[in-house]
């Protein structure tokens, strides 16, 4: 018998749907996960091995053994909300359009109310103390230099659980780590894109795969979560006539560096304007012997968008000598701008984009999750934290339930409308909003904020945002778990 806990999910047969090498980098990340081969299934006419099990083929495409999930997209959400099917009890399938999972991106932030979920995953503080650090302040900070608002964070501002800043390439391979650990590696099938979906009429879903070697195949199963991403093809299904992706101008070039971290050695700041601003945060401890962390930046501005996003593609390595003129002057006796960037050790640039938001995330048994459904811009640095409160709202309802429409249509209700307005929200600024204020009334030059924006203005400002997003602290505090300490979906358990 397997050691791991949670539902069967049994070892390939030596003819399986892809075989999967958990290999070893140095020193970190510690785990890549890479397709070695795509081969063919089960040559016994009419039947397909599923595990171990063996499954009759039928028009609408091989039938997972029942009740069983799938999961389009090896992304955070996608992997939290496999993590939470295995917690309660659900067979499931991950499917990953990449060949190779690898730690790429740079910064990002978990908020109390995600890092609340993660806890009760059991992926805690130890765990996140490798891939990030917690978050003491945020802070914005006018283009002179003074304080606009400032407030502490995480468990010194009285939440029950801390805020972390993430390198979010290491927090997706701990997830990945995670997965593995628990229900094995043939639950994560990399290089294979969920192109469409069919609805049958026994109420199953069949997800039509294409693998990385051109060749395809269909699944059926009774649920399929859509975690693909902003650029889903299962939203785009769903949702044919939907608005293009939206671009209101602002370019964002990302980037880390070595270098000291500022005020109290773990502040998020936001230093500018709203139309050209610095966001700087560490992402790591520093080290002892030098005194270095690892900072993640973002260097912004906005322009015309009239013509929309000219340049090829939305997410591409760039030069600091593309940018670094914007910034050339943003020197300070506790920070220097450009020294920071010409040091960087890796820089993206990307358009700020998000979608628009759309009247349901659900057709029948098919659901959309995170940016699949909800694509904002990070001015709240929630995006990657809603994917982990869906992937955890989506267990609590399969648990009260079960695996069918009914879990996914509470889902829905409860989730869609109040995003939706965050989508919006951060549309027009988020908490940075603040930023706007203070150029309307100052042209965002000041000796006292307190002449431009009240402190108890400021105050309110902020808590609106965070009551939108979910974590208004004392609401935080004082909510129960979403899933219930050893919930399980009964007839998973049967399974």
């Amino acid at each position: 018998m397997s050691e791991r806990s949670g539902p069967t999910q049994t070892a390939l047969p030596p003819v399986g749907i892809a075989a999967l090498q958990v290999a070893a980098a140095e020193p970190a990340p510690r785990v890549a996960l890479k397709v070695t081969a795509l081969i063919g299934l089960a040559s016994r006419p009419g039947v397909r091995y599923i595990g171990s099990r063996l499954v009759p083929d039928v028009p609408g495409g091989t039938r997972l053994p029942k009740p069983h999930v799938l999961i389009a997209g090896g992304g955070i959400g996608g992997l939290v909300t496999a993590l939470t099917l295995h917690q309660i009890g659900v067979p499931f399938t991950v499917l990953e359009s990449v060949a190779e999972l690898r730690p790429l991106g740079v910064g990002i932030n978990l908020q109390p109310n995600a890092v609340r979920e993660l806890y009760d995953l059991q992926i805690g503080a130890a765990e996140l103390d490798r891939v990030g650090i917690p978050a003491r302040e945020w802070a914005l900070v006018g283009r002179n230099g003074n304080d606009i608002y400032a407030e502490v964070r995480g468990l010194e501002a009285g939440y029950r659980w801390p805020q972390y800043a993430v390198h979010r390439g290491r927090f997706h391979m701990l997830l990945v780590d995670k997965l593995i650990e628990r229900a094995g590696p043939e639950v994560i099938r990399l290089g294979s894109r969920v192109t469409g979906y069919r609805r049958q009429q026994d109420g199953s879903v069949t997800a039509t795969v294409q693998r990385a070697d051109g060749s395809g195949e269909s699944l059926r199963a009774d649920i399929l979560v859509a975690a693909d991403g902003i650029h889903s093809a299962i939203r785009a299904q769903m949702h044919p006539d939907q608005a293009p992706i939206h671009w209101g101008g602002a370019i964002m070039w990302r980037g880390t560096t070595l270098a000291r971290p500022i005020r109290t050695g773990s502040s998020f700041v936001g230093l500018g304007t709203h139309r050209q601003r610095m966001v700087i945060y560490p992402i790591s401890p520093p080290d002892p012997r030098t005194g270095l962390a690892m900072i993640n930046w973002i260097a912004e501005i906005t322009v015309d968008n009239s013509e929309g996003w000219r340049n090829s593609g939305w997410f591409r390595p760039a030069q600091v000598v593309d940018f670094i003129h914007h910034f050339a002057d943003w020197t300070y006796d506790w920070l220097d701008v450009p020294d920071l960037l010409r040091r960087a050790d890796v820089v993206y640039e990307n358009p700020m984009i998000d979608r628009d938001p759309v009247p349901t995330w659900r057709d029948g048994n098919v659901l959309l999750l995170g940016d699949a459904a909800h694509a904002m811009y990070p001015t709240g640095s929630n995006g990657a934290s809603q994917a982990i409160v869906d992937a955890r709202e989506l267990g609590a309802m399969l648990v009260r339930h079960g695996v069918g429409e009914a879990a996914l249509e509470a889902f829905d209700a409860k989730l869609c409308g109040p995003i939706s307005e965050v989508i919006l929200r951060n549309r027009g600024a988020g908490p940075f909003g603040l930023l706007n204020l203070v150029d309307a009334r100052c042209g965002g030059t000041f000796e006292r904020i307190d002449d431009v924006v009240p402190q108890a203005e400021r105050i309110e400002f902020m808590a609106r945002y965070k009551a939108a997003a979910g974590f208004a602290m004392e609401r935080l505090n004082a909510a129960g778990p979403t899933i219930a300490p050893g919930a399980r979906v009964g007839e998973a358990v049967d399974a």
